[in-house]
């Protein structure tokens, strides 16, 4: 049956284009933005995944800062007590050579003299942005290192690095007043010496640790951002060959939508045809 009033065909043909017109709409917004899910109404399931990621991803790039700041932190304090040990090894043979009795004991000392200064000015300029690891009136070093989501993704602790202050200007005090005036109290001394470079390498040691669990950590975080970013995109990034494709599809479906609109619509003239 025909009717004048109520177009069938029009309408579907309608319904039809606007379907198309969505579909193109949506394939142009994902061209235009890279995306295929920007907002919740795209798919609300994987978006709120994403926004999770996204925000772990800034939580990560902080923490990569911080492990940065604490690397050149423990490096610069690492170096000094490096050093620190190779002058208290030099001490030492200048000890030893004390020893002796047919020595120079008075340039013996000026020089172990020297070398104590040496390390008195090495643990007040090991500090960077303030912090010294060496000196005195310091605190232990606290690196954040990571973020940790549980199971249920409901609760994220942070973790960090515990790198420990040396204060070396108390520990390594006796350097201050190594005697080697003759050979016996040279002799002496050996017990000192032997006991400070000791506790310079424990504590070199122990920093060079620090310094490599930072940088390991530093460079997994790193890593880790690149996949949490690929896992991202993978989620809400839109195929751009797929979406140029679709977009050409639908161009010529929204043309075609088009022409049978036009077709419906001109079924009541016909009508028009049977009164005459």
């Amino acid at each position: 049956m025909s009717s004048i009033l109520t177009n069938t065909s029009a309408m579907v043909a309608l319904q039809n284009l606007k379907s198309i017109n969505m579909d193109l709409s949506k394939t142009q917004n994902e061209i235009s933005t890279g995306k295929s899910i920007s907002s919740a109404s795209d798919n609300a399931a994987i978006w709120a995944i994403s926004k999770v990621m996204e925000s772990d991803v800034a939580g990560f790039s902080a923490i990569s800062k911080s492990l940065a700041l604490g690397e050149s932190t423990v490096a610069v304090a690492a170096a000094g007590a490096d050093k620190i040990v190779e002058i208290l090894k030099e001490m030492k043979e200048k000890i030893v050579t004390a020893t002796g009795e047919n020595v120079d004991h008075a340039k013996i000392t000026a020089d172990v003299k020297s070398l104590s200064d040496q390390i008195t000015s090495i643990i007040a300029a090991a500090q960077f942005n303030g912090k010294n690891l060496l000196g005195t009136a310091g605190t232990d070093l606290n690196v954040i290192s990571s973020l940790d989501r549980n199971s249920t993704a409901a609760t994220v602790t942070a973790s960090e690095i515990k790198v420990y202050w040396l204060n070396w200007k108390k520990n390594l005090a006796n350097a201050r007043t190594i005697s080697v005036i003759d050979a016996t109290t040279a002799t002496t001394e050996l017990g000192t010496i032997e006991t400070l470079i000791k506790t310079a390498i424990k504590g070199a040691a122990a920093l060079g640790s620090s310094l490599g669990h930072i940088q390991d950590q530093k460079e997994f975080v790193g890593k880790l951002v690149d996949a949490m970013k690929s896992g991202i995109g993978a989620l809400t990034d839109a195929n751009m060959e797929e979406a140029s494709a679709r977009l050409q599809a639908l161009q010529v479906q929204q043309q075609l939508g088009t022409q049978s609109l036009s077709i419906a619509n001109k079924a009541p003239q016909m009508i028009l045809q049977l009164l005459k």
